[in-house]
């Protein structure tokens, strides 16, 4: 067999274990399609966006903690590519984006559909390049995998059309040497951060995804410290289950406890996390941060003692030089607090919340019909759900409803554009996650806006059979912009969705479609869809009104909200 520029690329995709890649043909991937066609064990999905390719491709990654692959043709496809990438990017997963190209020729010539790709990509790629010589490879590609891989970052490779049938005159194969290293901070760090820790009365954890495969001895440190654990969204997938010192997330998705925990530490370690928002850490504390990335050290708070390194093997050569705590009230009034708003949440998400008293009152307050408690919806979904299912989750109300009702046990995994903030990215990551695993059990929280805006992929997914359950929080809004504008005072305005209904959209693409508008209808749908076989829409018809009250709310906030609200009922009665 002809050794080609695709045939090259291929071959080495298979050698990494690759097993899927996502893109939309076109004329300058042809080469690379077919050499895909005719490669045992890797096989070509074809998506009907670009953008959705590349989310899928990262949820994969993401999940394996190996390399993902998209393809874009050249100029639009590559272009579309762009939001899944960075995604990726600021995910830290490995992803080879394969771009194409007009033919090499008219480089330069703003040719028909020409795009600079290297500059293109400059901000979201580790490595970008063009190929312009086919003997460039198998070197150019090598470097692009090593960096995608060690960089936990996006590689961009540009292949020309008309370079992906040209032979190589240099025979070998690509070769990918598969190293970790694993480090950890300097011996007089450890010592630097014990004192500190150890001249701590009350000490708090703030416990983020880069310590998730740290978990035997972030245990443990929370153990010997009696320290209640703040857990950031992403960590939620490693540390949440059959964890006694954990208090759940922080931050606008989060809980009382967790802020309080923060608040009443004397000394805040930070393990893993580069969790963004300054207004949720505490002030005028004591902070220890690990973190594998020495540029994150000290980034959203002063660190007094920050540690480069792997989280695992700092916390192992930490562990020694801290003394016990046996006081262990700190730790036992965070819990405390978290069981009990735990028990409200619980209250809340009861499909009969809203016959009780308190609930007959906030109905008539809120003018509420016969919507679903989106609270019940996820509860009801949590409990269907098997323990080693997959969730996804759109950016906006979806993921809060899933941070609070869905308990991460088993061998539960998490995705979810939580980084970037993307919209419409739950959809196409369950479609990546069902085929990296095809005998688990799949569920997207879907919000209306996030859907729609990549409808088409539900067409990808019917192609493939993919027996993913797409949960849809069917409010016909923008659930978290409308939450973000009544908190700054202003009547909601831009949000309002004219849905159509989604599971007679489903029904028709030749998925199978379940719409509940009740909540006496609710239990029974999400029973069916999970007993379903093969892809199944869930369309409920959730509370717009429904509000996810911080876990520290401040006076501007409520006033704000109050605000709001006399604006839109004096905006209501002019109309």
């Amino acid at each position: 067999m002809a050794r080609t520029v695709a045939r090259v690329i291929v071959d080495a995709l298979q050698e990494l274990g690759v097993r899927h890649v996502f893109g939309v043909v076109g004329d300058a991937l042809n080469p690379l399609t077919e050499a895909i066609r005719t490669t045992e064990g890797l096989d070509w999905i074809g998506c009907r966006h670009e953008e959705a390719a590349a989310f899928a491709a990262g949820a994969q990654s993401q999940l394996s903690g190996t390399l993902g692959v998209c393809m874009g043709t050249v100029g639009p496809g590559s272009v579309h590519l762009l939001n899944g990438l960075y995604d990726a990017a600021k995910s830290r997963t490995p992803l080879l984006a394969i771009a194409g190209q007009v033919p090499s020729a008219e480089l330069g010539s703003d040719y028909f559909q020409e795009v600079d790709n290297d500059l293109l990509f400059r901000d979201v790629a580790v490595f970008r390049a063009t190929v312009t010589s086919p003997d460039q490879l198998p070197r150019m590609l090598e470097t692009a995998v090593r960096c995608a891989i060690s960089e936990r970052g996006v590689a961009v490779l540009t292949v020309p059309g008309d370079l992906g049938d040209r032979e190589l005159t240099d025979d070998r194969p690509a070769r990918f040497p598969r190293v970790r290293p694993v480090t950890r901070a300097d011996d007089a760090g450890i010592r630097e951060a014990a004192d500190l820790v150890n001249a701590a009365e009350r000490v708090t954890l703030l416990v983020g995804r880069g310590a998730r495969d740290a978990r035997e001895e972030v245990l443990e440190l929370a153990e010997r410290l009696s320290a209640p654990m703040v857990l950031t969204l992403k960590a939620k997938e490693g540390f949440e289950a059959d964890n006694p010192y954990q208090v759940g997330q922080t931050g606008l998705i989060g809980n009382p406890a967790a802020a309080a925990a923060l608040d009443a530490c004397d000394t805040l370690i930070m393990l893993g996390t580069d969790f963004p928002y300054r207004d949720w850490y505490p002030t005028g504390r004591k902070v220890v941060q690990i973190d594998l990335l020495e540029r994150n050290l000290g980034r959203r708070i002063p660190v007094d003692v920050g540690l480069a390194g792997d989280t695992a093997a700092t916390l192992r050569a930490l562990l020694p030089h801290l003394r016990p705590t046996a006081d262990r009230a700190h730790l036992e009034a965070a819990r405390e607090r978290f069981e009990q708003w735990t028990a409200g949440q619980r209250r809340l998400a009861d499909p009969d919340h809203d016959h009780h008293l308190l609930g007959r009152l906030r109905s008539a307050l809120d003018n509420r019909t016969h919507d679903v408690r989106p609270e019940a919806l996820a509860a009801a979904v949590n409990d269907c759900a098997s323990d080693d299912a997959v969730f996804t989750s759109d950016t906006g109300m979806a993921t809060v409803w899933l941070s609070r009702f869905v308990t991460m046990h088993g061998r539960r995994r998490l995705l979810g554009s939580y980084n970037l903030g993307s919209m419409a990215n739950a959809m196409p990551q369950a479609l990546g996650a069902q085929l990296w695993a095809p005998d688990r059990q799949v569920v997207a929280f879907c919000g209306d806006g996030g859907l729609s805006m990549l409808l088409g992929d539900l067409m990808t997914i019917r192609t493939h059979r993919l027996p993913v359950k797409l949960v849809v929080f069917d409010n016909r809004r923008l659930g978290m912009v409308k939450l973000e504008q009544e908190q700054a005072g202003l009547p909601e305005f831009g949000t309002e969705l004219d849905n159509p209904d989604f599971a007679a959209v489903a029904t028709a693409l030749g998925l199978t479609g379940i719409r509940v508008t009740r909540p006496s209808e609710l239990l029974d749908g999400v029973r069916r869809a999970f007993e379903t076989p093969g892809p199944v829409v869930l369309d409920v018809l959730t509370n717009p009104r429904e509000l996810a009250v911080p876990g520290k709310p401040t006076v501007e906030q409520g006033w704000g909200f109050a605000i709001a609200k006399v604006k839109e009922t004096l905006r209501s009665h002019d109309g």
